[in-house]
């Protein structure tokens, strides 16, 4: 889905998808889908609104992230059993891990090639492969 803007069409676009327009979702969207694709864990939203003034618990992120990445606005990358970001860039594409940092940084999905799949057990098909390459400063 293309970025979201801070806009009307907000509204238009969480209606379309299923969701209700709440003033918590839209401007939970407000901050997600403005300007470059990025990628955001539920407690630095948190933070990120709180700055920006909004008054939302941790559990509604929580909760709106995840209604999001259903009707696939975001795409969730879960980086060990601990982390999970969501990233607002749903195109094809992979990640570097800087584990020191909690940084995520975008592959381009024409530099990463996945071979060796294998298929998926009966009544299943495979939907995406993820890969997270960790990686360190020097």
């Amino acid at each position: 889905m293309a970025q979201m803007e801070r806009r009307p069409d907000i509204a238009v676009r969480l209606k379309a998808a299923g969701l209700r327009p709440t003033r918590q979702r839209t401007q939970l969207a407000g901050l997600l889908f403005t300007g470059h694709d990025r990628h955001v864990t539920a407690e630095s939203l948190a933070e990120e609104s709180a700055r920006a003034g909004i008054k939302v618990s941790l559990a509604t992120v929580y909760n709106t992230l995840h209604q999001f990445e259903a009707a696939g606005f975001l795409r969730q990358v879960v980086v060990d059993a601990a982390r999970s970001y969501f990233d607002t860039n749903t195109g094809d594409h992979q990640h570097f891990f800087v584990e020191d940092e909690g940084l995520l940084i975008d592959i381009p999905g024409e530099q990463i090639r996945v071979s060796g799949v294998p298929e998926a057990p009966a009544g299943l098909a495979v939907d995406r492969v993820d890969v997270v390459v960790r990686v360190k400063r020097p």
